[in-house]
C-alpha cells in the first residue's frame, strides 16, 4: 500500500513537470543548460536563506521566519539569472545561426517567452525536489499511513501541492521577465507577492496548540485558484489569445483523427 501511494504521489507532483520536459526541452540542447542553470540558481537561493536561517539563532524554531526571506532570496535570484540570461542573449543569437548540421540551433531560444518558460520550470522542478523527497523517502514505507494519528491526507495533499509550486513557479517566470523587460514593475509585485501568499497559506499545515489538525483544503484551494489565474496571465503575457488557443485545439482534433 505504501509502494502504491509512493508512485502514486510522485506521478501527482512531478509527472506534468515531467512531460513538459520530454515534450518541450529534452531535445534542445539549450535549453536543457538554461533548464540545469536556473534550477541551480534556486539551490543557491535556499543556500543562502538556510545560511540567514542558522545565524539568526532566537528565530530558528520560527516556521514563518525563513519561509518569508526564502521566498525574498528566491526572487531575488531569478531576477538575476534574468540579468545574466538577458546578457547572454548575443550568444544564443550567434547560436542560432549555427547550421543545422551541428545539432544546435535552436532558433526559438531566441524568443524570450521560451527562455522565461524553461528558467521557471527549472525553478519549479528545483524546488519541487526539495519539498516532496523526504516526503517520498518516509513514504515509501514500511508503515501505515495515520497509524499514529496523523493526517492519511498528508501524503496526497503534499504531492498537490508540490505540483502547484511547480507550475506557479513556470507562470512566474514567464510573467516576470517579461515584467522587467516591459518595465511593468506592478507585475513585480503581483509575483513576489502572490509567491509569498501562496508560500504563506503552507503554514496552515503545519500543527499548532489552537489547531492540532491541519487544514489542508484551506492551503490547496487558494494556491490553486492563484495557479489559474497566474497561468492566465502567462498565457496572455506570452502573446496567447483565444484565437490561438482554438486553432490549437483544432490542429490536435484534426492530427487525432488523422491517427484514427
Amino acid at each position: 500500500m505504501t509502494l502504491m501511494e509512493f508512485f502514486g504521489c510522485s506521478f501527482i507532483a512531478f509527472g506534468p513537470a515531467f512531460a513538459l520536459f520530454i515534450f518541450t526541452i529534452s531535445r534542445d540542447p539549450l535549453r536543457v543548460i538554461v533548464l540545469i542553470a536556473s534550477a541551480f540558481f534556486w539551490l543557491l537561493a535556499l543556500l543562502i536563506s538556510s545560511i540567514l536561517w542558522y545565524a539568526v539563532v532566537p528565530l530558528r524554531k520560527e516556521l514563518a521566519f525563513g519561509l518569508v526571506f526564502s521566498v525574498i532570496f528566491q526572487e531575488l535570484f531569478r531576477y538575476l539569472f534574468y540579468k545574466i540570461l538577458r546578457k547572454a542573449d548575443d550568444g544564443l543569437k550567434k547560436v542560432s545561426q549555427t547550421g543545422q548540421d551541428m545539432h544546435v540551433a535552436p532558433r526559438d531560444m531566441t524568443n524570450k517567452h521560451i527562455m522565461s518558460y524553461v528558467s521557471g520550470l527549472g525553478y519549479g522542478i528545483m524546488c519541487g525536489a526539495f519539498s516532496l523527497i523526504n516526503v517520498l523517502a518516509d513514504m515509501a514505507g514500511p508503515g501505515t499511513i495515520g497509524i499514529y494519528g496523523d493526517s492519511q491526507y498528508f501524503f496526497v495533499s503534499s504531492a498537490v501541492l508540490t505540483l502547484c509550486f511547480i507550475l506557479l513557479h513556470t507562470f512566474w517566470g514567464v510573467i516576470f521577465f517579461d515584467a522587467w523587460d516591459q518595465k511593468k514593475y506592478y507585475m513585480i509585485g503581483v509575483v513576489v507577492a502572490s509567491h509569498m501568499l501562496v508560500s504563506c497559506l503552507t503554514l496552515l499545515n503545519q500543527r499548532t496548540e489552537s489547531r492540532p489538525d491541519p487544514v489542508y483544503l484551506a492551503s490547496i484551494i487558494p494556491a490553486y485558484i492563484v495557479m489559474f489565474v497566474m497561468g492566465f496571465l502567462a498565457f496572455v503575457t506570452a502573446g496567447g489569445t483565444y484565437d490561438n488557443l482554438k486553432r490549437s485545439f483544432t490542429c490536435l482534433s484534426s492530427r487525432k483523427y488523422e491517427i484514427d
